[in-house]
């Protein structure tokens, strides 16, 4: 529990200090996460004897981040994956050893994590950057803390007992209520005069409910490769992909419910 702790304080000083110093940081700081998370797919692929085209995901994430920076329009977010794809199927074709399932596996790596990533980036040089990262963030965390003790206390019913054979129906209950406090909180706290209390609640609602969906995906992915975690890159706590799983849906979900209600 020691080690643990100590690596959420040493994480959370480490992203807060890298998004709130700058936007160049921000995006450097989102490409470097996806970078780690294509990374460990990658390796962990290879237990399965499916080898991707790790160069592929880093460079995809590589001009993302570019294109981030230089506020790029849409046309130029659907050619770099395009460049992707055409890459991905073109290194299997090359090389006998990635072949068509390492291929194919590569253009899903640019899909998950690759271009959420780029969302991510895309959202922290957005103007509502701050109010994305709050919504979404708080949404998630409160949202995996309430739906963990809710199923330790009231959980019977199995979610996806094939996915993630501990997580309950009670749990995610527990989990979608939270959003009520999160709302709150985020409100209380007075940094968006601008934004509603209801909004608030409604967007925390759904944030933490497609969170659990990124949870449940990221899951999924384990339980067909067989690991428990990712990796032991962050002690206590396993990979970057297990820390990213929710926040990867719940942030972009953030910028939807801003966007929906035209406040973008």
């Amino acid at each position: 529990m020691k080690k643990r702790v100590i690596s959420a304080v040493v994480l959370l000083t480490i992203t807060a200090s890298c998004v709130f110093l700058s936007e160049l940081s921000r995006v450097l700081f989102f490409a470097a996460a996806g970078v780690c998370c294509s990374y460990e797919l990658s390796r962990n692929l290879e237990k399965l004897e499916i080898y991707c085209c790790a160069w592929v995901m880093y460079v995809y994430i590589s001009v993302q981040a570019v294109l981030a920076i230089f506020h790029a329009g849409p046309i130029a977010y659907i050619a770099c994956f395009a460049g992707g794809v055409y890459l991905s199927m073109f290194s299997g074709i090359l090389h006998k050893k990635v072949s068509g399932s390492g291929a194919l596996y590569t253009v899903a790596g640019l899909a998950y994590p690759g271009f959420l990533f780029g969302l991510l980036m895309m959202i922290s040089v957005s103007s509502v950057w701050l109010k994305c990262l709050a919504i979404g963030s708080i949404a998630a965390w409160v949202c995996d803390s309430f739906a963990l003790f809710g199923g330790m206390l009231f959980g019977k019913h199995k979610v996806a007992p094939l996915v993630s054979p501990k997580k309950t129906v009670e749990g995610c209950i527990c989990g979608a209520l939270s959003s009520f406090l999160s709302g709150w909180a985020i409100y209380a706290l007075g940094l968006f005069p601008d934004l509603s209390l209801s909004f608030l609640i409604l967007s925390a609602l759904f944030c933490s409910s497609v969170g659990q969906i990124g949870d449940l995906a990221e899951s999924l992915l384990k339980r067909m490769i067989g690991v428990k975690d990712f990796s032991n890159l962050i002690p206590g706590h396993g990979g970057m992909f297990d820390r990213a799983d929710s926040l990867l849906f719940s942030i972009p979900a953030a910028f939807l419910c801003l966007y929906v209600a035209g406040l973008t």
